[in-house]
């Protein structure tokens, strides 16, 4: 029987620690069957009395240590030049004890299951066809010749056992490839999990980002020009710094309030009780009360109810653009005009402005989220926007949105 020529890690029915319970029972039973089938030769030799009752009891006992030693004996089970020289030595005691027991012809096939396991494929094959000849040599050699029985029921053995094993490493093999598998897709899950979590933040960061320009910043602008103005008219005309200074509480006071509701996702305090005409309506009172400025504020159409997400998208934008044409334009007269039409509602906010160049305006520190949140509503209902505008020239800021989408 050919030895391994250098030492592998096993991993086979020998290693308790890459044994499943039912691959440990046959272990067991493999063992069990091994140490029966030695046995029952024994048993047989002192019922028949033979010439041969001494060698095969101390044949059978000696096979019987050298098996026992190896299955015990850890480093068998981690290395294969050991395993490889333990089944030589299992093979020559058990080739003795053939030649004085016929009985121990059945001790082969047990042997075959062992050499498969704990042998590369090509040498267990090969040991498995040696230790089949010896079988059928022996047996044969106690029969007094070949019969056909004699033949077949060795080399039965030994097919069945290379069926069994290359069957069951072949199964084996499926099921790690299904459990590597298995591993990769829940990690792609996990990833996946990962992934979906960072585009839900990303998504309600840029919420908070447009809701917070939105609200917060243009009624923090509005407070800082109304105080300026009180600044200025302090002390000469205290009078008219304290309406300043009213007016500049009351937008603190509402912007506290905006800011309570898109944390908790509601509509705007302006839509709550009052349809979108009305809050439009209030928005160009108030910027117009509290800047100076201008606003003409037209109504076009038949008003019909919306869905509340529309609403607060053109109300949001609506205030973007005020803010935009306050802060940035520095315009003197605004007209806001909302119209309702067959299939779709209309927003336009036109200022005389200073203007500027729709194309270098992008996203970030430096020019805010006007822009990029206006477009960023209006896609999020499908709807378009549309802006023009050139240097010193004004501009046109116009939104529609079907009245028939899903937000």
């Amino acid at each position: 029987m050919p030895l391994a020529a250098e030492p592998h890690t096993v991993v086979s029915a020998m290693d308790p620690s890459s044994l499943t319970p039912v691959m440990r029972i046959l272990r067991g039973c493999l063992h069990l069957m091994f140490m029966a089938l030695l046995t029952l030769s024994i048993v047989r030799a002192v019922f028949d009395r033979g010439p041969h009752l001494t060698s095969v009891v101390v044949t059978a006992a000696v096979l019987g240590s050298v098996y026992a030693a190896g299955a015990l004996w850890p480093r068998v089970r981690t290395s294969r030049s050991t395993a490889a020289a333990w089944l030589l030595a299992v093979a020559l005691a058990w080739t003795a004890l053939l030649l004085v027991s016929p009985e121990a012809v059945y001790l082969a096939f047990p042997l075959f299951f062992l050499q498969l396991h704990l042998l590369p494929t090509q040498w267990g094959l090969a040991a498995v066809t040696a230790t089949a000849i010896i079988a059928i040599g022996g047996f044969s050699w106690h029969r007094g010749g070949f019969t056909v029985g004699v033949i077949i029921g060795p080399s039965l053995g030994a097919a069945v056992a290379i069926a069994v094993v290359l069957g069951y490493q072949a199964l084996y093999r499926e099921s790690e490839q299904r459990r590597a598998l298995i591993e990769e897709l829940t990690a792609t899950r996990g990833e996946l999990a990962a992934a979906e979590r960072e585009a839900g933040v990303l998504a309600e960061r840029e919420r908070l980002a447009r809701e917070i320009h939105d609200t917060l910043a243009q009624g923090l602008s509005s407070i800082h020009l109304l105080l300026r103005a009180a600044e200025r008219l302090l002390p000469e005309r205290s009078d008219e710094a304290r309406s300043h200074v009213v007016q500049a509480r009351e937008t603190a006071s509402s912007n506290l309030e905006e800011a309570r509701r898109f944390v908790r996702a509601l509509s705007p305090a302006d839509l709550e009780n009052a349809s979108l005409p009305s809050a439009l309506e209030r928005l160009c009172a108030r910027t117009s009360v509290s800047t100076g400025l201008t606003i003409d504020w037209q109504l076009s159409g038949t008003p019909i109810l919306l869905q509340t997400a529309q609403e607060v998208v053109l109300l949001r934008i609506a205030q973007a653009a005020l803010a935009n044409s306050v802060e940035h334009a520095h315009a003197t007269r605004i007209a806001v005009t909302l119209s309702y039409m067959d299939t779709e509602v209309a927003l336009d906010v036109v200022d005389d402005g200073a203007g500027f160049d729709p194309d270098a305006v992008t996203s970030g520190a430096d020019h805010g989220f006007g822009l990029p949140g206006m477009r960023a509503r209006a896609r999020s209902l499908q709807g378009a926007l549309a802006i023009e505008s050139r240097p010193g020239e004004g501009a046109a800021i116009a939104i529609t949105l079907p009245l028939e989408v899903r937000a």
